[in-house]
């Protein structure tokens, strides 16, 4: 079994879509894997405060009446962060999707949920570089077993977590401490969560989308600065715009 220094929470989040920053989590689960075996569960469901999409109530089968006497993320908030406290975190896509979510409801209400010093594990980049399926093929593939309830948020972290451990147990020479699958699960070097900016081989920070993907974004700042302004008043995530904003102070101090 995985050795642990502190605990590892995995979690999942159902949400009104996949647009962070312009999308709201409605419902978040947390099991948290304490270096003593023991596994609590958080399960919260959330009022987004926006209407729900037809399109991703159809996914998770959660409906604007379900969530409408909710409490709200910010409501929520201090006790989520809270639970997680300084455990390192994992998931399911959760490198590229659930943790920049996260990352970005904690800022839009003035919680600063520090990320410095946290691990990620992505359970879906393990089962990719390994196997390459869908959680319920993994599941099913790992477990030997369908998923109840899928697309409920509890069901499926727990079919994730479940999906890691047979993951441990199948691979030997896969890394049993946080580090070392934090290391094997990170697919690029990213700047920011969201990874729209990441580091080249130079260890230079680049945009990694739109018409100046690839370019260095010193450079860009250089040549077109309206650039920045148009990124600060985009539909990027909060952390994003933040990691932006701490770049181009750089660049002002050492230009």
């Amino acid at each position: 079994m995985i050795k642990l220094n502190k605990p590892l929470a995995f979690f999942d989040l159902e949400t009104t879509g996949i647009t962070v920053g312009a999308d709201r989590i409605v419902e978040i689960s947390i099991l948290k894997l304490m270096p003593d075996g023991s596994k609590p569960v958080l399960t919260k469901r959330v009022n987004p405060e926006i209407p729900i999409p037809a399109g991703a109530s159809k996914v998770h089968g959660i409906y604007d009446q379900d969530v409408a006497h909710e409490p709200t993320f910010k409501q929520l908030a201090p006790e989520i962060s809270a639970f997680i406290g300084n455990a390192d975190l994992a998931g399911y896509n959760s490198n590229k999707f659930d943790i920049p979510m996260l990352v970005d409801e904690f800022l839009r209400v003035e919680i600063n949920f520090d990320m410095k010093g946290r691990r990620m594990v992505d359970v879906q980049n393990i089962f990719h570089k390994m196997e390459q399926r869908t959680l319920a093929a993994a599941y099913k593939f790992y477990c030997q077993k369908e998923i109840e309830n899928a697309h409920s948020a509890e069901a499926d972290i727990i079919a994730t977590y479940e999906v890691f451990v047979a993951q441990l147990e199948r691979y030997p020479d896969l890394a049993k401490d946080v580090e070392g699958l934090h290391q094997f699960t990170a697919m690029n070097q990213n700047v920011d969560l969201a990874g729209r900016i990441v580091f080249n081989e130079k260890k230079e920070e680049v945009f990694n989308f739109g018409k100046h993907k690839g370019r260095t974004v010193a450079d860009v700042f250089e040549k077109e600065p309206s650039y920045y302004d148009w990124m600060l008043k985009g539909d990027f995530p909060a952390e994003t715009k933040k990691v932006l904003m701490a770049l181009r102070l750089r660049g002002l101090n050492t230009g």
